[in-house]
């Protein structure tokens, strides 16, 4: 097949449209053209005025040898690339007296364990959580004044990770030649996601379908021989000295009710709030590394509002639904201020994983047509922002006592009882407090309390906002709305932390230990975290094979 992209087309066109683009394109009649099938959907509201569709899609051709022949050289027209994925290794009797162990069930944990049970090596998954409907009973009831905080039952720990409590974003931004993320996308739709994820070019599932979604992959894991067990917290890791490179050889898992668990294979995937396991693998002298991240807070306005910004006129045009932003400003005290995990018509949530603390997260459902659009709006954390957090020079857990620093800072801000301490922008502007909040109202959930947020975060990173509303104010009209809500306090951008590993994606320190995905610093978001969990089954099945004397 041909793959043909960049075909523009306006955004009111006919249902024939795309077939007389492609033919057009192609300079064939429509008596060669056989087959279309929809790659990718994507807008450029660059103008107002002119909203596009561009389209990307594979045609099966009459002729396609003398086609590619009258193209060559033209970049938006080439073979269509094969993006089918085939299993790298299959278990064997030998390599099965070894059970690989994955620890949480985030979206790297999850498509580690599948794809290691699609290799026929039957993986036992920890997750220290809850199964997903237990889970959102008591986060949803958390959130609602109903139950208390749960430390193992949140927005952050439980089936499914953190993703599970966000809109759901499935587009990145890594380099994946080997089209891991269709995989991951194909396995998504085949567990309850809408087929549109697979041509969308910024595709999202929303909260209420991603629950859906992380059943059907425990189903999937299940029915191949996997096993997944909850409430099933690693509190430590047992190493014994090796015989090889490298100073330890993992032998064993030890659980928080005491058990040991022998297991010399093991992808570590904890999720960035896993703040306890990070602990633990210093403690037992585990590589680690810091991380560049960042954190700020969540900001809120009308969803109109930002529709009418992106889209002008055809506001509310059914083909262009919730319309999203992204912004970035560098400002005059060297510090990048951006837009971080947009949600269009959804909500800000609590999302802290740690008792007398507050952390803020966006979410939306799959139709995000709740009536406000939030984003993170975050700053990065330098390393002298790091230094009063240091245990010693060079600590590699400074981040996560910044962290926790600055949650509990928004923990007393909104009064000591999970409330969100929250300011009017055009307040925060002025530097003085908010006595309530104005035309816009906030929906964190369980609560906000209105007051000054100038000591929320440092003063150098509260100076970069000042700096960036009002010059974001000036790309996306209306951005600077004297009402939008600001919200304290946005913490959990991506890990502070990195659990240094190889090029064979084994611990540097650590055999056997293979660390993975979002928590141990290698993705960010569900769709690259899953990438990641699928390269670290790989990795963990060539170990198992080589152990066993066998080859690929």
């Amino acid at each position: 097949m041909l793959r043909l992209s960049e075909l523009r087309l306006p955004l009111d066109h006919s249902s024939d449209a795309l077939q007389q683009k492609v033919l057009s394109q192609l300079r064939i009649p429509a008596e060669r053209l056989h087959k279309i099938e929809l790659v990718k959907r994507s807008i450029d509201a660059r103008r107002r005025d002119r909203i596009q569709l561009v389209y990307s899609v594979d045609v099966e051709v009459e002729g396609e040898a003398s086609l590619l022949r009258r193209y060559r050289g033209k970049a938006q027209i080439r073979q269509a690339p094969d993006t089918r994925y085939r299993l790298t290794a299959k278990a064997s009797p030998e390599s099965l007296k070894q059970r690989p162990v994955v620890v949480g069930a985030g979206p790297c944990g999850y498509f580690a364990a599948l794809l290691l049970a699609q290799m026929g090596f039957k993986p036992l998954l920890l997750e220290r959580g809850q199964p997903v409907k237990q889970r959102t009973l008591q986060t949803f009831g958390f959130w609602r004044g109903r139950l208390p905080f749960e430390p193992e039952s949140n927005a952050q720990f439980g089936e499914g990770g953190a993703g599970t409590f966000s809109d759901g974003k499935l587009y990145s931004q890594i380099s994946d030649p080997e089209h891991y993320g269709r995989k991951v996308l194909e396995e998504l739709v085949a567990c309850g996601a809408s087929e549109e994820i697979l041509t969308m070019h910024r595709p999202h599932i929303g909260t209420f379908k991603l629950a859906t979604v992380v059943r059907g992959l425990r189903s999937r894991i299940e029915d191949l021989g996997g096993e997944v067990r909850f409430s099933s917290r690693v509190e430590g890791l047992l190493l014994a000295p090796s015989d090889g490179g490298k100073p330890h050889q993992l032998v064993g898992l030890r659980m928080a009710d005491g058990q040991e668990i022998p297991c010399r294979h093991c992808v570590l995937a904890p999720g960035h709030s896993a703040r306890d396991v990070f602990l633990m693998l210093e403690r037992i002298g585990v590589q680690l590394e810091r991380k560049p991240f960042s954190v700020g807070f969540r900001i809120e306005h009308p969803q109109p509002l930002i529709d009418q910004a992106r889209w002008g006129p055809m506001a509310g045009h059914p083909r262009l639904g919730a319309a999203e932003y992204k912004l970035v400003h560098h400002a005059s005290n060297g510090r990048c201020v951006y837009s971080f995990c947009m949600c269009p018509g959804g909500f800000v949530v609590g999302a802290t994983s740690e008792p007398g603390k507050v952390v803020t997260n966006g979410m939306s459902q799959h139709s995000r047509n709740e009536r406000n659009a939030n984003s993170g709006l975050v700053v990065s954390i330098e390393q002298d922002d790091l230094a009063p957090y240091e245990r010693h020079p060079g600590d590699s857990l400074a981040g996560i006592a910044l962290q926790r620093d600055l949650e509990e800072r928004a923990f007393c801000l909104g009064g000591s009882s999970y409330a969100a301490p929250v300011q009017r922008l055009e307040d925060f502007l002025a530097a003085r407090p908010s006595k309530q909040l104005g035309s816009i109202t906030a929906s964190y959930q369980p609560g906000v309390t209105p007051t000054d947020l100038g000591s929320a975060l440092p003063s150098v990173l509260i100076s970069a906002l000042r700096e960036a509303l009002p010059a974001f104010g000036r790309r996306l009209q209306g951005y600077d709305h004297p009402d939008a809500v600001l919200t304290a306090v946005e913490t959990r951008t991506s890990s502070p932390v990195r659990i240094a590993r190889d090029s064979e994606l084994e611990s540097l320190n650590t055999h056997g230990l293979i660390p993975a995905g979002e928590g141990a610093g290698y993705a960010g978001g569900i769709l690259s975290a899953g990438i990641d969990g699928i390269r670290a089954a790989e990795a963990l099945a060539l170990q198992l094979l080589d152990g066993a004397g066998i080859a690929a």
